[in-house]
């Protein structure tokens, strides 16, 4: 299977070689403003919706141009900018590829934000019987805009989505439309469930400096459509971590907030995963969807990783017959927009990634569904995923890939060490006590606002900590490569009657380790210590009351042995011999997830003074197991 895996990676990596080779050709025009300004016009429109609204539209179309061309649309909350008469930096910048082809470029603003009329929703419900009850919706909106386009613009009848983060959100729900023109669609971090594992939550647990900053931000009132919002005023001066924790209780900053920031205040009504956050799922829409769809994401993007992956997962089980491809690069939320991605952090990653990802899977893939140009992706090469650790592109079928994995479980033993041997003691626990007055911090510095970096950050600093736990190999003999979701089985006892648990798996590294320039990059240039380096591989909070039901908390008993059990989002990534592999146990992450007072009760309601200390117990004994499971390859 391993000699199979290595012929995969010797033919995806000579066939880098030769792209690149032949895309220096290809590609060898410059793109740049000027040559947009000669080559395209914009005109601004107002396009009609079926209720009588009217949405901003931006429109470029090509000069000079003998064939009809396909039309590229992204719909956006953040602005279509620029207004007026000057050009979008996405033609010379992103979408350089397409503007060589001639593409017509759409962007509109979605309804009720920036100049287009009516009112915004966010993650705004998906209506099955729309048509029925005279309602409307992201989808409806895609399909009236699509019709008026095909009447309006020089095209052949072919329209493909494309928008990353909330804006993937937006090409799901113009894949959804029903509209015939609309052929493909490139959900790229597509926010998917805001209570699950996106932006605003990870199992039930709220992440609070995101949360926070982005609905502050993005949730502004907008009464009448303008060019320019509200202006923004920073809530604090200093660290994020001092302001978080001197601000307390949640209903604290709900106060600060006042009634301005309405998102915001409905969230705060709906602490459970109620009907409210179902009906924000959009998983829940995905079934018959008729247009090809590649899904974007980042192994190592801090808001919307779970987005990109459950995305897949479901329109791969409820949508069978949909064309489906899935890509996942090395990258931070964005990443695959730049020009880069060959490290994050302290770690390298060997090749600009991103131009791989531009060059040869989206590019292609748009050529063929909206210009019929080239062959169509086989059906074993569909999946893309960067192993990071090995620093290679693996192609598969599907994900994850069955028929080559098979899972391995390393059980907590007591002396933090962790092994594939199940424990034998009769008794056997290690414990901390988790105290909300002094939170584990998520990454070592002093920062203003969450880094990205802190995806693959050392976490040397934290196994210091005695509220801490850490569990480690010994030195791999071979290499190790996982892939797939990550389930966590924890036993527990707690002195409380809730509690958070975080959980990371980290890759060590030797102590003499160094990377190779030739052959590893250069990274950002500055020196780091990597000898010994922790690099967090995958980390995620569950908050304990969740264990059983998402719908329906259970408080704990103190002193009774619990199992805590939950999923963390799927990882691809090579230990390399002489490795270790490392697991940190812990209650707290902050402020990237909001502190539970460690008492049942209603975390966004409750006062400061619920928040007490609690001795958490973790039990690594014959019969009570805990354990980190992974697809091993």
């Amino acid at each position: 299977m391993s000699c199979i895996l290595k012929k995969k990676s010797v033919i995806l990596c000579f066939i880098y070689f030769c792209f690149m080779f032949k895309g220096n050709i290809l590609f060898a025009q410059d793109i740049d403003e000027n040559w947009v300004k000669e080559n395209y016009t914009k005109r601004e429109a107002m396009i009609p919706m079926r209720d009588g609204m009217h949405l901003y539209t931006a429109i470029y179309e090509p000069v000079h141009c003998t064939e009809d061309s396909p039309v590229l649309m992204t719909r956006t909350p953040y602005g279509a900018f620029p207004y007026g008469g000057e050009m979008s930096d996405l033609l010379w910048n992103a979408w350089q590829n397409y503007a060589r082809e001639k593409y017509v470029f759409v962007i509109q603003d979605v309804r009720g934000r920036w100049k287009s009329e009516g009112d915004f929703v966010n993650v705004r419900p998906f209506m099955k019987e729309k048509e029925k009850n005279c309602k409307i919706d992201e989808a409806s909106d895609v399909y009236d805009t699509a019709e008026w386009l095909l009447h309006n613009t020089h095209n052949n009848g072919n329209i493909g989505l494309i928008g990353s983060s909330y804006s993937g959100f937006y090409a799901l729900m113009g894949a959804l439309s029903g509209h015939p023109a609309v052929k493909v669609s490139i959900p790229q971090a597509p926010v998917t469930d805001w209570f699950m594992g996106d932006d605003y939550h990870h199992n039930g647990a709220f992440m609070l400096c995101d949360g926070f900053r982005f609905a502050s931000w993005m949730n502004r009132p907008r009464p009448v459509p303008t060019e320019e919002l509200t202006p923004y005023t920073p809530y604090y001066e200093t660290d994020e971590y001092s302001f978080f924790l001197k601000m307390g209780a949640l209903k604290n900053i709900t106060r600060l907030l006042g009634d301005s920031i309405h998102f915001w205040n409905e969230m705060m009504m709906h602490p459970n995963y109620d009907g409210w956050w179902h009906e924000r799922d959009t998983r829940r829409a995905c079934y018959n969807i008729t247009p090809a769809i590649l899904v974007v994401g980042g192994l190592f993007d801090a808001e919307d990783c779970f987005g990109a992956w459950q995305l897949y997962k479901a329109i791969h089980c409820q949508s069978p017959e949909t064309d489906l491809h899935l890509i996942m690069g090395p990258w931070y939320h964005g990443a695959w927009a730049e020009d880069d991605g060959s490290f994050l952090g302290n770690v390298r990653f060997g090749s600009k990634t991103t131009l791989y990802y531009r060059n040869q899977v989206e590019f292609p893939f748009l050529q063929h569904y909206l210009k019929g140009k080239g062959a169509p992706t086989s059906n074993n090469r569909k999946i893309n995923v960067f192993f990071s650790g090995k620093n290679q592109w693996e192609a598969f079928s599907a994900w994850p890939p069955i028929e080559c994995t098979k899972e391995v479980s390393f059980y907590l033993h007591g002396g933090g060490k962790l092994s594939t041997t199940i424990p034998s003691e009769r008794s056997s626990s290690s414990e901390y006590v988790s105290d909300p007055a002094h939170p584990v911090p998520y990454t070592q510095g002093t920062v203003y606002s969450r880094p990205k970096e802190y995806m693959t950050e050392d976490q040397r600093f934290a196994q210091q900590r005695p509220d801490v736990l850490s569990f480690k190999t010994e030195p791999l003999k071979e290499d190790l490569t996982i892939g797939g979701q990550i389930d966590v089985e924890l036993e527990v006892g707690l002195s409380t009657t809730d509690a958070d648990f975080v959980v990371k798996v980290i890759d060590e590294f030797p102590d003499n380790f160094a990377y190779d320039e030739a052959k590893d990059g250069v990274g950002d240039g500055t020196q780091y210590l990597m000898n010994g380096y922790q690099m967090l591989v995958r980390g995620d909070v569950m908050r304990g009351r969740y264990r059983k039901s998402f719908e329906h908390p259970k408080a704990f008993i103190p002193g009774q042995k619990t199992k805590v059990s939950f999923s963390m989002q799927d990882v691809a990534h090579t230990f390399k011999a002489g490795h270790r592999l490392v697991v940190q146990i812990q209650s707290s992450w902050f402020p990237l997830v909001d502190r539970n007072p460690q008492q049942f009760v209603n975390i966004y309601t409750c006062e400061d003074a619920d928040f007490v200390k609690s001795t958490i117990r973790l039990y690594h004994q014959k019969d009570a197991l805990s354990k980190i499971t992974f697809g091993k390859f």
